[in-house]
């Protein structure tokens, strides 16, 4: 069995309807790409439905708390690349770090870690996840990001750096 994308990537085009009056994408809707994006990417990727996944397992995740750093404005008709990891998890809750790049991906325009409890349905208490469900958190999550609750703005910081070492191994460092 081939081994599961652990940070699926997909483009996006970035619409007049969810830009500011500078042409920017207005900063709450970058919750919207970040988050829709995510749900494409564990449907493709991992075929979960994660309307389907709650009602069958009656629990769900909720979100508990956003980390984001918008690094450089995503332009009203530009398309950027975002891509999302599973970077912690444990018995009862995960976290996803999202980054969204320019179109070439060599640009970091903005990243979020989103910190998800997982709960029962309608209770909203926290709940263990289900052993084939710690399993495939096993398997998706990534190596190499030293997941710190209080390490979002180190994290950003590293990332911009690989990017730049990027870009100069390229030839380009604008």
């Amino acid at each position: 069995m081939p081994a599961l994308v652990k940070t699926p990537e997909t483009t996006h085009h970035v619409y007049f309807q969810d830009c500011d009056m500078l042409g920017h994408l207005n900063n709450a809707r970058y919750l919207d790409y970040f988050l829709n994006a995510r749900e494409d990417h564990t449907t493709a990727h991992y075929a979960l439905n994660m309307g389907e996944l709650a009602r069958e397992q009656k629990a769900a995740w909720v979100i508990t708390k956003h980390h984001i750093s918008y690094l450089k404005p995503a332009r009203q008709g530009a398309r950027v690349r975002i891509s999302s990891q599973l970077i912690h998890f444990d018995n009862s809750s995960l976290v996803l770090e999202m980054q969204m790049r320019d179109e070439s991906g060599a640009r970091l325009l903005a990243l979020m870690w989103s910190e998800m409890a997982y709960v029962t349905m309608p209770a909203g208490t926290r709940t263990d996840h289900a052993n084939a469900m710690m399993d495939l958190l096993d398997e998706l999550d990534v190596e190499g990001v030293d997941y710190d609750p209080d390490g979002f703005d180190e994290r950003v910081k590293e990332v911009r750096q690989q990017l730049k070492k990027q870009r100069r191994a390229a030839g380009s460092d604008e």
